[in-house]
């Protein structure tokens, strides 16, 4: 009796944590959907913190134990990257309801990843979203980590409001761009922070205020903003509260685990308050994004592309600090 050939799929693959150089192009068994499953064909993946962290263990100060904990103790737990991806709807499972073959549609799987294949399968009921009319699947394929972190510290954990004034630390990351574009839509008076190199880039993402690192340190200014989003890891309220208005929120997207601590123990001033924590992964907020994205009011900045079997080089890439926005990845099957 013959065995059956099960199909395989080209994907970028790593076995041990460190630099670019771990990631390879490997061949690998097609995933078949299970009954509530959506079979995707990736048009495209990118590289985010979350894939950065995940393949060089390079993590905040604390959470070196939790980090191996989440990701794999003695080796990577999920050998595929690939937080966020967009791409074409291959098969179904047969409770599959919300989609159907053929829908354009994008996924932030987070830390269960699976994005850097041909290939990949996400829960119905999971961060799946159809993707915006009109919109490339390579710019869909970076609407959501981007835009989920910086929607949930915005809106869910700052409760923004229209006429609000937010600071962005690091306007020119994929977090800062996203959060600068998602302010202005909800109303607010934006500042950001920026190298001088990409000052025009944040000024067009339609920041009120752009600031040059160099020389200009807005924490000096004595309540200015409702909100201060720190997408850098280096402010502290220490250094950052005085800058808050009375019931301001200092948001700490990137923190060590001090800060984290830090901002749930100290007892702030005039009702400021700082918040940590990470963003969840859900469709609402996918589908929140999207309508943002239809409306023109949400378009994330990419600022380079790789082919998936160039994974190495996108991620060294990722690394310099040339890097702005988005670094994206298109696939062979795409």
């Amino acid at each position: 009796m013959n065995a059956t050939i099960k199909a395989t799929m080209k994907a970028v693959a790593y076995t041990r944590y460190g630099g670019p150089e771990v990631l390879s192009v490997t061949e690998l068994p097609r995933p078949e959907p299970k009954p509530d499953e959506v079979l995707v064909k990736v048009h495209a993946t990118s590289v985010t913190s979350g894939d950065y962290r995940a393949r060089s263990l390079d993590l905040p100060s604390g959470f070196g134990l939790i980090g191996r904990l989440v990701f794999g103790l003695s080796g990577p737990r999920r050998k595929v990257l690939g937080a966020q991806f967009a791409g074409i709807v291959e098969a179904v499972g047969a409770n599959v309801t919300r989609f159907k073959q053929g829908d354009r549609v994008f996924a932030y799987t987070g830390a269960n990843f699976g994005g850097y294949a041909e290939y990949a399968v996400v829960r119905q009921d999971a961060a799946i979203a159809l993707a915006p009319d009109g919109m490339d699947l390579d710019m869909a394929a970076v609407l959501s980590f981007g835009g989920a972190t910086a929607l949930n510290f915005l809106r869910d954990k700052a409760g923004i409001t229209s006429g609000d004034h937010v600071l962005v630390i690091g306007g020119a990351g994929i977090v800062g761009s996203a959060a600068v574009q998602i302010a202005k839509a909800f109303g607010a008076h934006v500042s950001a922070t920026a190298s001088s190199a990409k000052l025009d880039m944040v000024r067009d993402l339609g920041a009120d205020v752009v600031m040059d690192y160099a020389g200009n340190d807005p924490a000096g200014i004595r309540d200015a903003y409702d909100i201060i989003l720190d997408t850098s890891g280096t402010a502290t309220y220490a250094r950052y509260g005085q800058a808050l208005k009375p019931g301001g929120r200092l948001m700490l997207v990137s923190s060590n685990l001090w800060q984290m601590l830090g901002s749930l123990i100290v007892r702030k001033s005039g009702g400021r308050k700082a918040s940590g924590g990470y963003a969840p992964e859900r469709a609402e907020e996918l589908r929140f994004l999207a309508e943002l994205a239809q409306s023109g009011k949400f378009r994330p900045f990419i600022n380079r592309r790789f082919p998936l079997e160039e994974a190495a080089d996108a991620h060294r890439y990722f690394e310099t600090p040339e890097r702005k926005g988005n670094v994206v990845m298109t696939t062979a099957a795409a």
